[in-house]
């Protein structure tokens, strides 16, 4: 007898895996990893500065190493650390003209490199999210409730 159950983790799995090795593959074309894509998209959505543990909050790949992902990012440019202006211990992030630039471009050909769900309509897309919402238990944790949405 067929354990439906297990297919479909294992099936959710090896998509998982899919969809990472396709969007990694794309992202390291560009010089970054999905992860500092994440970050970039969560400060160009805040149109403020973020404290490190605000973006780590937000991010959808929860990582212990955020700050040496951000240290990256500053290394390249793409975002800066800045002094608050009220309190100078405390440390805030904002993407740079540089980040901005390189999330236009991603965002200018993602949509033909990396979306993986061209073969469903819009109707399976619904249908597919608010599946995977409620195999994560109903808990609305969507893209659109971590970064921009661009």
């Amino acid at each position: 007898m067929a354990n439906y159950k297990q297919d479909a983790t294992i099936n959710i799995r090896l998509t998982s895996n899919w969809i990472s090795y396709h969007q990694n593959k794309y992202m390291g074309q560009h010089g970054i990893t999905m992860p500092q894509f994440n970050i970039l998209r969560i400060l160009r959505g805040a149109k403020e500065p973020l404290s490190i543990s605000v973006v780590r909050d937000r991010m959808i790949e929860k990582s212990p190493n955020t700050t040496r992902l951000m240290d990256k990012l500053i290394d390249k440019g793409l975002i800066e650390r800045l002094k608050d202006v009220r309190d100078n211990r405390v440390i805030t992030i904002q993407i740079t003209k540089q980040g901005l630039q390189l999330l236009k471009l991603i965002d200018k050909d993602f949509d033909a490199n990396i979306i993986l769900v061209n073969n469903l309509t819009i109707e399976e897309c619904q249908v597919l999210k608010n599946l995977l919402i409620k195999v994560r238990g109903g808990i609305e944790d969507s893209v659109e409730n971590n970064c921009d949405g661009n």
